[in-house]
């Protein structure tokens, strides 16, 4: 029996995905558990509309985070931070400090987790920060830290 499945179902498929399965474990196990439904030409056109719908989402989504590294690009954030001798900082600079400088000076929110700082910057100058803006899509942050 053909079934569409409705949830992942460990060993048989993924959600969305048209299995054959056999007419008993159908019937009485992912039928009853809403796991699946029957395979007729409604369900499957059905599904055919969902995943058209989830393609052009996800396109219109990398689309938006195309143009959010291209804005990120002309955004440089500026961070004024306290130094002792030698221009070394007291403490460091992280990337929660840069998320929070970027939403307040250009109004551009990215989570502070999806910021990627190597080493923590603890010195004056200018630094390039990758930003991973989802659908293998990065984008690069300009920071400059300067004494204040």
């Amino acid at each position: 029996m053909k079934v569409i499945l409705q949830q992942d179902v460990k060993g048989q498929g993924k959600k969305g995905q048209m299995i054959e399965a056999s007419d008993g474990y159908a019937r009485n196990f992912l039928l009853p558990r809403k796991l699946a439904v029957p395979a007729t030409a409604e369900n499957i056109n059905t599904m055919q509309q969902q995943e058209k719908a989830k393609r052009a989402q996800e396109a219109a989504e990398r689309a938006a985070a195309l143009e959010m590294a291209e804005k990120l690009k002309e955004c440089p954030v500026k961070l004024t931070a306290k130094a002792g001798n030698g221009g070394r900082l007291f403490g460091s600079v992280t990337s929660k400090e840069v998320s929070e400088a970027l939403k307040a000076q250009h109004g551009i929110d990215i989570a502070k987790t999806k910021i990627l700082l190597p080493d923590p910057i603890k010195a004056f100058g200018t630094y390039q920060l990758k930003c991973k803006l989802g659908y293998e899509v990065s984008g690069t942050i300009n920071v400059t830290v300067t004494e204040g």
